[in-house]
């Protein structure tokens, strides 16, 4: 069992998101360790890219700040090893800055090779996912990676043994769920609702279908896209979900920081508070669809 998956064996995951970071990188550290002691049993790390399509505007703003703030893959790369947490973690970005990654060493003239030579031997997702692998990685989220053309990163990912997260949609269906179930491993993250990500005042009414629908599917399920509560996370596990995804509300906190000026300890904190309100929720709503207890006879 990958270390992604072993995360659900014992009740629902709760799994934040933050854009690394943001507003800048020592924050950032702070910020992703809190969210350990909230008590989050996986972490995704989003790597900045300039066109964050599947993003709203609280993410997207999260993201500017970060590149503004110098992030690059390399940083990136660097911020996950010196982390001090003891969950595993995914890389989320886009398929762009998989592909062109190239490793410092891999510029110029190597061996004795060309520096063509050397190129042709590092086109493609195998150095960022090997470089993954190496500072302890455990898998990506790939938001525009079609699964028809999944097949170089599925391979990668095999060879050094992280996981593939596939999205779902609540709109996918027949073929095309079939391939993105294929490629997938981990868990699979459950789009709670059409549209970008962004915290939502309620769950989606096709949330209980869309887990109805993987119902047959042997992964785990995580669902995002607009839970922003304890309550509401307690509804989706309630409805069936094995773990809840939470971005953007966590992605405000950092930026009412920024716009207050507050102290990072204080951000953290806030952090924190939300991460144990998220996860008391998550386990809330797994006891709600537990069978209740038989009552003894005597």
């Amino acid at each position: 069992m990958s270390d992604l998956a072993e995360a659900f064996a014992d009740g629902p995951a709760f799994i934040p998101y933050l854009a690394v970071g943001d507003p800048d990188y020592e924050s950032s550290l702070e910020y992703v360790e809190a969210l350990e002691r909230g008590g989050a049993d996986v972490i995704e790390l989003g790597l900045p890219f300039s066109e964050p399509i599947a993003e709203g505007p609280t993410i997207q703003e999260a993201v500017v700040r970060s590149l503004e703030a110098g992030m690059t893959p390399d940083r990136f790369f660097e911020f996950v090893e010196d982390l001090d947490v003891d969950v595993p973690l995914v890389c989320m970005t886009y398929y762009n800055l998989i592909y062109q990654y190239r490793p410092p060493d891999a510029a110029g003239d190597a061996d004795g090779e060309t520096a063509g030579d050397a190129a042709d031997d590092v086109t493609g997702p195998r150095p960022f996912v090997e470089k993954a692998a190496d500072v302890g990685l455990s898998g990506f989220v790939v938001p525009d990676l079609p699964a028809e053309e999944a097949g170089p990163l599925r391979d990668a990912c095999d060879e050094f043994g992280l996981d593939l997260v596939s999205i779902v949609a609540p709109t996918t269906e027949g073929d095309r769920l079939d391939r993105l179930v294929e490629v997938a491993s981990g868990y699979l993250y459950v789009q709670a609702r059409l549209g970008v990500t962004g915290a939502q005042s309620s769950v989606s009414d096709r949330t209980a279908a869309s887990l109805d629908r993987l119902s047959d599917v042997d992964l785990p399920k995580a669902v995002g896209f607009g839970i922003a509560s304890g309550e509401q996370a307690a509804e989706v596990v309630e409805a069936g979900a094995d773990g809840v995804i939470v971005g953007s509300a966590l992605v405000d906190v950092v930026a009412e920081g920024v716009e207050s000026d507050l102290p990072v300890d204080e951000v953290a904190d806030r952090l924190e508070e939300l991460a144990r309100e998220l996860k008391a929720g998550a386990v809330r709503g797994y006891e709600r669809r537990q069978p209740a207890p038989e009552r003894s006879s005597n």
